[in-house]
C-alpha cells in the first residue's frame, strides 16, 4: 500500500529518471539526454509543470481567516484539482512510455533482423576461414613435429568441430533439480530405491478429514471463496500425502482464525503515485535494454551505416574474402 513516504519516493524517482529518457529513431541512435518520444523538455510527462501541484491530500492548507466550512471545502476543492493533475500526468507518461516501446522494440527487431542476414551471408565466409586456420596448423604441426604446434592445431580443429550440445550429451539423465534418481544409482552402482511409503497417523488422518469437511470448495457460495477453498485444501492434500501431522495441525490454526482481514482500498491519488512509480521503472528498464542492444555488436554495426547496413555488409564480405584468399595461399605453401 503507497503511504506519503511512497509517494514522495515515487515524485523522486519519476523526477530522477527525467534526465535519463533515451528514444530511438529507425536508424537505431539514441539520443541521451533528450526527452521520450513526442515531449518536449516543458511540457512532457516527467516535466515540472506536469508535476506542479500534485500535492496529495492534507497538503493544502486553509486561510486563517476563512471559517471551518470554508476552509474544509477549499482544501476539498485543491485536493480535487491536485487528483486531475496528477491524473493528467499518468495519462502523459503512459503515452510517452508506449512510444518509447515501440522505438525499442523497433530497434531491437532491426537488430535481430540484420543479425540474421549477417548470419545468412557471412557465416559461410567465417566457417572458411576456421577451415582454413585449422588447416594450416596441421600443417605446421605435420612440418615441425613440435608439441605445441600439435596443441595449437588440435585447438583450431575444435573450433571447427563444435562441441555436441548439453541435450545431446545429458538428456534424460540431468533435468533443473539436477541428477535423476536413476542416473545417480547408476554412476554410484547402486540399485534405485522406490520411495518410501507414507502410512499417515490416525490422529493426521483425524485432522485431515475434519478439514476436508470444512474447508471443501462446495460448501461456498462465492467464487472468490470458492477459490480461497481450493487452494487451501491443495495444501491439505499435500500435508497428508506426505504424512506431516504437524502441517495439518498449523492448517487447522490456520481455518479456524479465518480468512485474513480485506486489505484498505488505495485512494485514487495513492493508486496514482503507484502508476507514476511503476512508469518510471518500466522506462529505467527500457533504457537499459535500448543500451545493450546499442553496445551489442550488431548493435554497433548498424549504427555505423544506419542508412545503408546491406553496404556494410558488402565491405565486411570483400575483406573476408581477401583474407580466405591470403590463407588459401599460406596453406598451399605450407603442403607444396
Amino acid at each position: 500500500m503507497t503511504n506519503p513516504e511512497a509517494q514522495q519516493q515515487a515524485r523522486q524517482s519519476v523526477s530522477d529518471a527525467e534526465p535519463q529518457a533515451e528514444s530511438h529513431d529507425r536508424s537505431g541512435e539514441t539520443r541521451s539526454g533528450e526527452t521520450w518520444p513526442g515531449e518536449t523538455r516543458s511540457q512532457g510527462p516527467w516535466s515540472e509543470e506536469s508535476r506542479s501541484g500534485d500535492a496529495g491530500p492534507g497538503d493544502a492548507g486553509a486561510s486563517g481567516d476563512a471559517g471551518s466550512g470554508d476552509a474544509e471545502g477549499a482544501r476539498a476543492q485543491e485536493e480535487v484539482q491536485a487528483a486531475e493533475r496528477l491524473e493528467r500526468a499518468v495519462r502523459a507518461a503512459e503515452q510517452a512510455l508506449i512510444e518509447f516501446e515501440i522505438a525499442v522494440e523497433t530497434f531491437r527487431v532491426e537488430v535481430e533482423n540484420f543479425s540474421r542476414l549477417h548470419h545468412q551471408r557471412l557465416g559461410p565466409m567465417y566457417s572458411r576461414l576456421d577451415e582454413l586456420d585449422a588447416l594450416i596448423a596441421e600443417a605446421v604441426a605435420a612440418r615441425t613435429g613440435d608439441p605445441e604446434d600439435i596443441r595449437k592445431a588440435h585447438e583450431a580443429r575444435g573450433l571447427v568441430q563444435p562441441m555436441p550440445g548439453v541435450e545431446e550429451l545429458f538428456h534424460g539423465w540431468i533435468d533443473s533439480e539436477g541428477l535423476s534418481p536413476e542416473a545417480a544409482a547408476m554412476l554410484t552402482e547402486r540399485p534405485v530405491q522406490p520411495p518410501p511409503r507414507v502410512r499417515p497417523s490416525e490422529e493426521a488422518r483425524r485432522i485431515y478429514r475434519e478439514l476436508a469437511r470444512k474447508a471443501h470448495p462446495d460448501l461456498a457460495e462465492e467464487e472468490a471463496e470458492r477459490e480461497r477453498r481450493g487452494a487451501f485444501i491443495v495444501r491439505v492434500n499435500a500435508a497428508y500425502a506426505a504424512g506431516d501431522e504437524e502441517a495439518l495441525r498449523a492448517l487447522a490454526e490456520e481455518w479456524a482464525a479465518g480468512p485474513p482481514p480485506p486489505e484498505r482500498r488505495a485512494s485514487r491519488s495513492e493508486e496514482l503515485y503507484a502508476r507514476l512509480e511503476w512508469l518510471a521503472e518500466r522506462k529505467e528498464m527500457l533504457a537499459a535494454v535500448a543500451a545493450e542492444l546499442e553496445s551489442s555488436a550488431i548493435g554497433a554495426m548498424i549504427k555505423m551505416a544506419p542508412e545503408d547496413p546491406d553496404r556494410l555488409l558488402d565491405e565486411i564480405a570483400e575483406q573476408l574474402l581477401a583474407q580466405a584468399a591470403e590463407k588459401e595461399t599460406r596453406l598451399a605453401e605450407l603442403v607444396r
